[in-house]
């Protein structure tokens, strides 16, 4: 069974998207319609970028650069007219030593990118997000919308990546903040995956069972549900998205 949304008409704009989940959230959205304005560091010509550029609008920016994210939000909303969705997909992970042995640089890496990124990208966006109409098929009574990217691992500490697990449970604290901070004018939301289908993760976990894994394209499913006016009463959620793992 499939879910048909329709986002025509609305703006998206979707971070990391030259990545394994980003490029799938954004061909989610392009499909469905919407115009999908892609963010990242990294640009279209780089090996590393699995997004295909004809499916956006690229605007390239690093999000832990508080002047680049606001230069980019305002690129798009001056090309665009507005924005009705962010999708705060860039982050990574790191991990392998414990707490005692991990370099502080470490720790800076991984909030800058996991949740700096996510609170940078929100703040710019939500005065924009605020103003929209949006949630898939438009009218009076729509809102905006931003969806951010979790882990289930955030759920609990574990041995060897806690400064990762520490990340993603501020992405969650975030969401439930912004909710509740823009309730009636801005949902937030947030996926929680568990182990996701990329190269880099195969490459990483190649003994690892990949059919337990969960596909991108799956999570994007999601994500578009999360910014659709399917999703009008729910704000504030962290959403299991976690396939077989």
């Amino acid at each position: 069974m499939s879910a048909d949304f329709d986002f025509s008409g609305d703006v998206v704009l979707v971070t990391g998207a030259g990545g394994a989940l980003g490029s799938a959230v954004c061909a989610r959205f392009a499909a469905a319609g919407a115009t999908v304005c892609g963010a990242d560091v990294v640009s279209p010509d780089s090996e590393d970028f699995l997004l295909d550029p004809d499916l956006v609008d690229f605007y390239q920016g690093d999000f832990t650069d508080e002047a680049q994210v606001a230069e980019v939000v305002d690129s798009v909303v001056d090309d665009h007219g507005g924005l009705d969705c962010l999708a705060n997909i860039a982050g990574t992970w790191r991990g392998g030593t414990p707490i005692a042995e991990t370099e502080a640089d470490t720790f800076d890496f991984l909030f800058d990118v996991n949740l700096k990124t996510m609170f940078l990208a929100s703040k710019h966006a939500l005065p924009h997000l605020q103003e929209s109409d949006g949630g898939g098929e438009g009218g009076e009574d729509g809102q905006g919308a931003i969806v951010s990217v979790s882990a289930r691992s955030s759920l609990e500490g574990g041995e060897g990546d806690g400064l990762y697990r520490a990340t993603k449970a501020g992405v969650r604290i975030l969401t439930e903040t912004i909710a509740q901070e823009n309730m009636g004018e801005v949902r937030a939301n947030a996926v929680m995956p568990s182990v996701i289908d990329t190269p880099m993760n195969r490459e990483m976990m190649s003994d690892a069972d990949h059919d337990q894994w969960v596909d991108p394209a799956e999570i994007a499913d999601v994500v578009a549900f999360l910014c659709s006016d399917a999703a009008a009463v729910t704000s504030g959620a962290a959403v299991p998205v976690y396939g077989e793992a």
